[in-house]
């Protein structure tokens, strides 16, 4: 019997050599699908129920099927189990949580067993299959591929990578880009993710990544990575900007990306379907890089608030349009490529801004102090704008201002402090009755008389204003008081719990 079972099979191991060079899959790969397909062909012919196991010899060939028994304390399936008596009645050496193993003769396959036998393997070698290439498609994520186009369903493009497919989805396609069965296309691999039916491979043409990348292989010194790529952003098929920088200083990073007459760049913008491409020379001095990416207009003064990451950039009256650019693109591209909110002013705008500003803070100064207008003037050129910043700061700066004595200024901060004493009472005693949830007062931006006012028309916690519009807001709080990019990052900072607490 012995020799029966472990009978030398080499067909075996020439199917299992022949299957695996023709699927490209790995040979153990396939001897797995084999001992599938047998064990489901054994249990077909000796009973389900039974826990029938097969193993292939890989160097010879062999077959073994077997029983297999469970040695237990309690019998829960006859079948498959027995006890630890009964066992040793056939193994005097077993021990509760062996198996009794019986070996049994090889299979006659039968037209129906060969024919569930090869729909395993077929099963088998399609899932090996599968793997590997979900695992050769995943290490190709963030790179360039090429394929053809093979069908478009509602606008998505299904793309033929030879050995599988991609999808190319309408909303990653640069706009008024059109395709047709047979195209040649190349697109950026955004994702490749394990699915039942096989790896989904997700293509893009309209992502930064993509154009980046189409830098990194027309430029040779960005490839060698003496030119390095700091920023990208797009307008698919419109325009775009990227920033780049040279490791050496006698390199012009520009000049490398443009190429001789233009042809580097041009290879780019003729890949994209006529995108307009800005090459912005990036800078340490963020001043300097938001000038830069503003390009082509030229900008007067850059204003830079690090605490609410927003800029405000001056330009002569001819300028402006040329700034915002058309439909506001060229500084929503600036915006992006600098990661940070960016407002255009004429300098008559910041003019009217600025004498409106001070007129409020002159007025707050009057009243909250007490004292006339040329003190309020004053005390504004000097940089304060807040009563709590004249109350915080050391005297000795608030008396060396021309034209303050000690005595002056001991008396100003005094009523300073005073009036944020009282102040800070009264918040806390109506913000108190009103019922305004303390993590209101935590969203930068929001002063103590924004806190009330937003409390007065039921908005008084977290939620509550993050369910605000911008418009909403600024009409709430009054004329003046916020700009829309104030009130929309109000309000982002208030919906920031809500992304925490999904992650």
């Amino acid at each position: 019997m012995e020799n029966i079972v472990n009978m030398p099979r080499p067909e075996i191991l020439m199917v299992a050599d022949s299957v695996a060079r023709e699927k490209n899959i790995e040979r153990e790969d396939v001897f797995e699908a084999m001992e599938q397909a047998i064990q489901k062909a054994g249990r077909s012919k000796y009973g389900f129920e039974h826990d029938i196991r097969v193993n292939i010899n890989r160097k010879t060939g062999a077959i073994t099927l077997a029983r297999y028994r469970a040695v237990v304390e309690v019998i829960e399936n006859e079948t498959t189990e027995l006890t630890l008596k009964e066992a040793q009645r056939i193994n005097p050496d077993v021990k509760v949580g062996d198996f009794i193993i019986d070996q049994l003769p090889p299979i006659d396959f039968g037209r129906i067993a060969a024919q569930t036998a090869k729909q395993v393997i077929t099963q088998k070698v399609r899932e090996a299959e599968r793997n590997k290439q979900y695992e050769e498609y995943k290490e190709r994520v963030g790179t360039i591929i090429n394929g053809t186009v093979k069908r478009v369903e509602y606008g998505n493009i299904i793309i033929d990578m030879g050995k599988t497919e991609a999808i190319l989805r309408k909303d990653e396609v640069i706009p008024r880009e059109n395709f047709k069965a047979g195209d040649r296309v190349r697109a950026y691999v955004l994702d490749v993710r394990r699915e039942t039916r096989g790896p989904q491979i997700f293509l893009s043409r309209s992502c930064p990544e993509f154009m980046a990348k189409l830098f990194t292989s027309e430029v040779p010194e960005i490839y060698d990575g003496i030119v390095e790529i700091m920023g990208v952003a797009r307008d698919p098929g419109s325009k775009a900007k990227i920033a780049v920088r040279a490791k050496d200083s006698s390199i012009d990073p520009v000049g490398a990306c443009v190429g001789l007459r233009g042809i580097r760049v041009q290879a780019v913008v003729t890949e994209l379907q006529g995108e307009k491409i800005d090459i912005v020379p990036y800078s340490q001095d963020r001043a300097q890089y938001i000038v830069s990416a503003l390009a082509p207009a030229e900008a007067s003064k850059v204003v830079i608030d690090e605490e609410s990451n927003r800029i405000e950039v001056v330009v002569t009256e001819e300028q402006y349009s040329l700034a915002i650019g058309r439909r506001g693109q060229n500084v929503k591209l600036a915006s992006q490529l600098v990661n940070a909110d960016i407002d255009i002013l004429t300098e008559e705008q910041e003019r009217e801004r600025r004498a409106t500003e001070n007129k409020i803070r002159s007025e707050r100064f009057v009243s909250a102090l007490d004292v006339d207008e040329m003190i309020a003037h004053v005390l504004i050129s000097e940089g304060f704008s807040t009563v709590d910043e004249i109350a915080m700061v050391s005297f000795e700066d608030l008396s060396s201002i021309d034209g303050f004595d000690e005595d002056l200024a001991q008396e100003l901060q005094n009523r300073a402090k005073s009036f944020v004493e009282k102040r800070n009472k009264e918040f806390a005693e109506k913000s108190k009755s009103l019922g305004v949830d303390d993590s209101l007062k935590t969203i930068s931006g929001l002063d103590q008389e924004m806190i009330l006012s937003l409390a007065e028309h039921n908005v008084k916690n977290l939620d509550d204003l993050a369910d605000l519009a911008s418009d909403e807001l600024m009409e709430i709080l009054g004329d003046g008081v916020v700009t829309e990019v104030e009130a929309n990052r109000i309000i982002m900072a208030a919906r920031a719990h809500w992304f925490k607490d999904e992650q």
